[in-house]
């Protein structure tokens, strides 16, 4: 399963590495999935994380270290997930992520993400980190 993951997961995953985000990753180094992202969600990443918890820097290269880093969305795809209701600011999130082909966009914004929570938008489904977890587990 290939996983795309959004700044949040990454971010929370380097500060909490006891937490569901870390266990995605931990999962990934197990071979049991592939976790991708685009430069554009690593860049929110390393900017939200220097600026909350600059001491986690290190952890989040590691994960980084561990991911595939994809490309970013083509403008057609931005548009179709603003279409999506999604704002100018996440859109390539989710564009990225069919980009590259993953299965599911593993993202915690509930505020932007959580209407699509649950739905497939070509072939990308939208999941919560708990969410996304169970099904690696099941």
């Amino acid at each position: 399963m290939r996983l795309f993951l959004d700044a949040n997961v990454f971010f929370t995953a380097a500060h909490n590495p006891g937490g569901r985000s870390a266990a995605i990753f931990q999962l990934a180094r197990a071979g049991l999935c592939t976790v991708v992202t685009s430069p554009h969600a690593l860049e929110e990443a390393r900017r939200n994380l220097r600026l909350k918890h600059p001491s986690a820097a290190s952890a989040l290269e590691e994960l980084v270290a561990a991911t595939s880093i994809g490309p970013e969305a083509l403008s057609e795809g931005v548009g179709w997930a603003v279409d999506q209701g999604l704002p100018l600011k996440d859109a390539p999130v989710l564009a990225a992520a069919a980009h590259a082909g993953c299965d599911v966009l593993v993202t915690g914004d509930r505020a932007h993400f959580g209407s699509l929570y649950g739905k497939k938008l070509r072939g990308v489904e939208v999941l919560p980190p708990a969410e996304a977890l169970e099904r690696l587990l099941a």
